[in-house]
């Protein structure tokens, strides 16, 4: 089984975010306690397409801005510094009370107490994601794009997002490019909002090659039905997952590509990382293995983004999951939420478990 990607591209990976801040203690303390904080520009979404940027594929990223802001600034410079194209409208403030970027309050856990994360999205300018702004014939007929991530995130940041996301969904599909769909279901986002954003959700999934997300992710976004056995230990999430991917691909048959990671926290710096993918009719699982964790944020959006610079590098199957489970793991030991990687071959020497010294 394989993804068909476009050829004669510009860009490998395209990504709509909302782009904001990360405030995060430093020495690993609390946020209450800390009277000092590192600051980083961060989103989901952008945090995926990093590793295919680091790794040297062209990625743009569509997003939006507050004019003349410093946050502002510092994310355009951000993601310069990151190897990608950025396109997005920059909107007037307004006044104090008005729009500005998304602050993520999160401290990073240690030992035996976990980290603990506040999202402050109040005047979020990225609720105001419209298709008006955006040349979707240029981005995707002229300049081409192989691939677009979506992330339920955006697609339920706001009813304005929910059209967005699906309208560039359609576009994509009218040219072309294969869809990646993280589902990311936010129960705080749904709320009072079930219908809308089911129907939402399930139009994009229709289009989507690639759909992501775990158990309950399928169930209340997309109305699936969940795993028939219930169980905590490994082998019974599995079994469920697989279960419930059957009836996922009944649903949604353009779909050829499921994954999900499997993690187990054992204390804030000790996880049992695994994962696990359907590509056709074949199935790989990653047995979770012990990693170390400095901080566990952007893990999961690292998985996704090894599996899909993997897809994106023609690779055998295999490789995408097991790409994708060290590229996860990497983020997990560094202080931005996003991977950084030297080269492929620092993430596969993360798969093969050599951390010895090179020289």
């Amino acid at each position: 089984m394989s993804i068909q990607l476009r050829k004669h591209s510009k860009y490998s990976l395209l990504v709509p975010t909302s782009m904001g801040v990360r405030l995060t203690p430093v020495n690993g303390q609390p946020f209450h306690c800390s009277e000092m904080h590192k600051i980083q520009v961060t989103s989901a979404e952008s945090n995926v397409a990093s590793v295919s940027s680091y790794l040297g594929l062209p990625v743009k990223v569509l997003t939006t801005f507050v004019k003349d802001s410093p946050i502002a600034r510092m994310i355009k410079d951000n993601l310069s510094s990151r190897h990608m194209d950025f396109e997005g409208k920059d909107v007037d403030q307004g006044n104090p009370w008005g729009y500005r970027h998304q602050f993520n309050l999160a401290d990073s856990g240690y030992g035996s107490r976990g980290p603990r994360v506040q999202n402050d999205r109040a005047g979020e300018v990225g609720r105001t994601l419209d298709l008006k702004d955006f040349d979707l014939d240029r981005i995707f007929g002229e300049e081409g794009v192989q691939v677009i991530h979506l992330s339920g995130l955006i697609g339920a940041l706001s009813p304005e997002t929910g059209e967005f996301c699906l309208g560039i969904a359609r576009a994509a599909k009218k040219h072309g490019t294969a869809i990646s769909f993280d589902l990311n279901h936010r129960a705080s986002f749904w709320k009072n909002r079930e219908k809308e954003l089911h129907e939402i959700f399930t139009g994009i999934a229709e289009a989507s090659d690639i759909l992501i997300g775990n158990e309950e992710d399928f169930q209340l976004c997309l109305g699936i039905k969940g795993p028939e056995a219930g169980g905590k230990d490994l082998a019974a999430k599995i079994e469920g997952f697989k279960g419930m991917i059957d009836r996922v691909k009944k649903r949604f048959p353009n779909a050829s590509v499921f994954a999900t990671t499997l993690r187990e926290v054992v204390t804030a710096n000790s996880h049992r990382w695994g994962a696990i993918m359907a590509e056709g009719p074949n199935w790989h699982v990653v047995e979770p293995r012990e990693i170390t964790v400095l901080d566990r944020i952007g893990g999961g959006d690292g998985f996704v983004g090894g599996m899909l610079y993997a897809i994106l590098r023609g690779w055998e199957p295999e490789k995408w999951v097991q790409f994708g489970w060290a590229s996860g793991a990497l983020v997990t030991t560094l202080l931005t939420d996003y991977a950084q990687p030297a080269d492929e071959e620092q993430i596969w020497t993360i798969w093969s478990g050599n951390a010895r010294v090179r020289r």
